[in-house]
């Protein structure tokens, strides 16, 4: 049967009022919109060479310039976009971004004579910014170049013993200025500051996870309309969260779609079928592990795999849409659980270098027929386990460490076989396992064990072996943006690697990664 014309392209809603945050490059502007999230404002990241119409598209209600590596005098230095300085929003610069408005207003920036890194005090500060702060202030700088003259309109407000204009202020338009970063948690009170710049915006403190599910679920509704739609559920928080918020807003038509690709982690495509059937999600369990497996044989380049198991999915998907279209009828939208950091990191639209494709987002084919419906776009992870929370998700679902699409795939290093797999599995559980024994993980915001293709000479009961090496990691964080190795106990990993050499004869070293988010991601692949 010939599938009907579609109609023409839902129209999205509204984007809700914002703070729009221009990306210059600094390691701290995810956590510039973090921090403005927790203070109930919404917050979005775009490329700093963006028009001024492009940022008037998310409503803004203000705008934050992030600091960045560049100086303002360099060639080819971003800039500000023409005619923000003209719009009348209120704008809080930080870092390069307060060097650059300073330089954009008439002012001047130079090299200091003495450069600041670290936590500097302020001898002294005042204005608007640092109304209700009190005692002794504590700067996190990180500069080469100050601003030497103030522009016309501007004061001083803040100083430190070796930068005379470490913060400035034009409050009648609204221009707030510092050399030091108020978003990182070396500076104590710099959250009070940032409160104070949203109180000069006006913008509505209603960005909180009630709010947040009442409009998704409005907007869910308002573009699905009588249409149906179709959600790829992976099993973690993200897709599970979200067959629950639409299973809310549309019902029945909802079919959700829990594809096994072979790729899960132990038990866990009987847990999540357990768990969703029984929130009265309706759902249909798709066994699809040979058709994976075939696809991804010989294959071991990461971007490969990825794109690979991008198209498995769609195709999977179509399969669905043609046994269910006599029963259901067509299906106009696909769902999935993408979030922010996921846009990010696939070069989501502001400028940032493409570091991996996400399945869900990179490595969908061009030829997609569904229109994509990705309400999770806009939120960080941890904003999706507090709607998970008020939508009834079991917490052990809720509160369970992130785990990628492409599943064991991107953590078996190399061609990916079913033996392989095996392994890696067994070392997986092991490790988790001993994880929540030792009440240690939900001290960690992820965990994972890595199969090497590295193998070594070991000894076992007095004889040679030569087998594989895997690799553990954890790491903490807040959003997955940024992250630090988590600092298990020693006994705990001794014990760990104890009981993987002892269990899975496949291998007989581990390691344990050390690395941070920058300059690591949290995934090898």
């Amino acid at each position: 049967m010939a599938s009907p014309t579609p109609p023409p392209p839902a129209e999205a809603p509204e984007a809700p009022a914002s703070i729009v945050v221009l990306d210059y490059g600094s390691q701290y502007t995810r956590l510039i919109a973090r921090r403005l999230r927790e203070q109930h404002v919404f917050s979005v990241i775009v490329s700093a060479d963006s028009s001024l119409e492009a940022i008037r598209a998310h409503r803004p209600k203000g705008v934050v310039l992030s600091g960045g590596p560049r100086s303002v005098y360099d060639p080819g230095a971003p800039g500000l976009p023409e005619g923000l300085l003209e719009a009348g929003l209120p704008i809080l610069a930080i870092c390069y971004g307060m060097q650059l408005l300073a330089h954009a207003a008439g002012g001047e920036v130079a090299p200091s004579t003495v450069r600041e890194y670290g936590k500097a005090p302020l001898t002294r500060y005042g204005g608007e910014l640092f109304r209700g702060v009190e005692g002794e202030f504590i700067a996190w700088m990180s500069h080469g170049d100050s601003v030497v003259r103030l522009p016309e309109g501007f004061r001083v407000v803040a100083s430190t013993q070796d930068t005379e204009i470490a913060a400035i202020e034009d409050p009648e338009r609204g221009l707030y200025g510092m050399q030091f970063h108020p978003e990182v948690h070396h500076t104590p009170k710099g959250r009070t500051l940032l409160e104070n710049f949203l109180a000069r915006t006006g913008i509505a403190r209603d960005w909180t996870p009630e709010h947040i599910l009442e409009v998704m679920t409005r907007e869910v509704r308002e573009r699905v309309g009588d249409e149906r739609v179709l959600l790829a559920i992976s099993g973690g928080v993200d897709s599970s969260t979200l067959g629950l918020l639409l299973n809310r807003a549309i019902g029945e038509r909802l079919t959700a779609v829990f594809v096994d690709h072979g790729l899960l982690r132990a038990g866990e495509a009987e847990e999540v079928e357990r768990a969703l059937r029984g929130v009265g999600v309706n759902l249909t369990v798709v066994d699809a592990a040979e058709r994976f497996l075939g696809a991804l044989t010989g294959v071991a380049d990461p971007e490969e795999k990825r794109k690979i198991i991008g198209r498995e999915f769609i195709e999977v998907f179509n399969g669905v849409v043609r046994d269910k279209q006599a029963e259901v009828g067509h299906i106009r939208f696909l769902a999935q659980g993408t979030l922010y950091p996921d846009v990010i990191e696939s070069s989501g639209g502001h400028g940032a270098a493409n570091i991996k494709s996400h399945h869900n987002v990179g490595g969908l084919p061009e030829d997609l027929r569904f229109e994509l419906l990705e309400p999770f776009r806009t939120l960080f992870k941890d904003e999706v386990r507090e709607l998970a929370t008020l939508l009834g998700l079991p917490p052990h679902l809720a509160q369970r460490h992130p785990f990628p699409g492409p599943g064991l795939a991107i953590r078996c290093l190399g061609p990916v076989t079913r033996e392989r797999l095996a392994v890696l599995r067994r070392v997986d559980d092991i490790f988790v396992s001993a994880l929540r024994e030792f009440g240690l993980y939900d001290e960690t915001w992820q965990a994972l064990a890595v199969l090497t293709p590295l193998r070594s000479v070991g000894v076992m009961g007095d004889a040679r072996t030569y087998t594989n090496t895997v690799a553990l990691r954890a790491v903490t964080s807040v959003d997955g943006m940024t992250a630090d190795w988590a600092r298990l106990p020693h006994d705990f990993l001794a014990t760990v690697s104890s009981r993987i050499v002892n269990s899975v004869p496949e291998v007989n070293r581990v390691v344990y990664d050390i690395t941070s988010k920058p300059p690591g991601t949290i995934e090898w692949e």
